[in-house]
């Protein structure tokens, strides 16, 4: 934690990150994801004093935190809300259509994992929340302990990528009331086996709820097509995602926006209006392992970037 309370969270993928977003000093920007506003931090850098930046983050410690950068800079608003409202809150600012630059990192806080009454951390002996917003909807908790073995091992399976799922819901559902993280972590621990040295064998299981629970992968389907609407021609669109199933269905949205519908594109000609809405900018990054080495949490980061084609 830093000199004024902050948590002294290292983004990843920072330099990449800026330089997908071609920033114009003069620009507006979005920070859809703003943890502890890291990425956040260093686009305000590279602004001048009429650029802007509006953030949103559902979690309402981060909302808190962003709130003496708001009252420092008035060039940053926050906004506590879901991704998925994004062209809600934009179209409030007037900014739907002329937005410069819109960043998603979708990967958990540092705070998140760390303050063990969060839920999110599989080391922890705090309660099992792992809710983004601990005000709204159920905790892992609730649902596990109520929910059918068969949709539990499907959650596992399809949001975790765990091959063990059913398993891990047969021991699970013997074994409720499960309360807290390390009891699930130590449950699901004495039923499988670690996917990789190193590697905790919950993690799939952590990472599966928390999705599953925080709807996270329906939310990130809803908020691309929004950030597209969002952009200027121009405009520049970067997902970091940490995991194959976000990265999937950012690699796949990027392509088909990038294409002509099978349909039009045996046609003669096509009216622009009906072609292609991204151009997809480079190819995805990974870490650099002297990233990786600083910042463990990173190593899994990949960055996309498409650019607002002029339609």
């Amino acid at each position: 934690m830093n000199a004024d309370g902050a948590f002294e969270h290292e983004p990843a993928l920072l330099e990449e990150t800026l330089h997908g977003l071609a920033l114009d000093p003069n620009g507006r920007y979005v920070d859809a994801t703003y943890g502890r506003g890291g990425h956040s931090r260093a686009i305000l850098a590279g602004l001048g004093a009429r650029g802007r930046l509006h953030a949103m983050d559902c979690d309402p410690q981060a909302v808190q935190s962003a709130r003496a950068l708001e009252e420092q800079d008035p060039r940053f608003s926050i906004e506590h809300g879901n991704f998925r409202d994004l062209a809600r809150s934009l179209e409030g600012k007037g900014w739907l259509g002329r937005v410069h630059g819109v960043l998603f990192d979708l990967g958990v806080s540092l705070p998140q994992l760390t303050d063990p009454d969060r839920g999110f951390s599989l080391r922890s002996d705090g309660p099992l929340d792992m809710r983004m917003n601990p005000t709204e909807g159920q905790s892992a908790a609730e649902w596990l302990n109520r929910a059918p073995k068969n949709e539990i091992a499907r959650v596992i399976r399809s949001c975790g990528e765990e091959p063990q799922a059913r398993r891990i819901a047969d021991a699970i559902c013997r074994n409720r009331p499960v309360s807290s993280c390390s009891g699930l972590a130590r449950l699901v621990a004495s039923v499988t086996r670690s996917p990789k040295p190193g590697i905790h064998p919950a993690t799939r299981t952590f990472m599966a709820l928390r999705i599953f629970v925080n709807a996270e992968l329906e939310a990130l389907e809803d908020a691309l097509p929004q950030a597209v609407r969002s952009l200027r021609p121009h405009g520049r669109l970067c997902v970091i995602a940490f995991h194959s199933l976000e990265d999937r269905i950012v690699k796949r949205f990027m392509r088909n926006a990038s294409r002509l519908p099978p349909p039009l594109a045996r046609l003669p000609s096509v009216p622009s209006a009906a072609g292609p809405l991204l151009k997809v900018v480079g190819r995805m990054r990974r870490c650099s392992a002297a990233e990786s080495r600083r910042n463990p949490r990173a190593r899994s980061a990949r960055l996309r970037v498409a650019e607002r084609l002029a339609v």
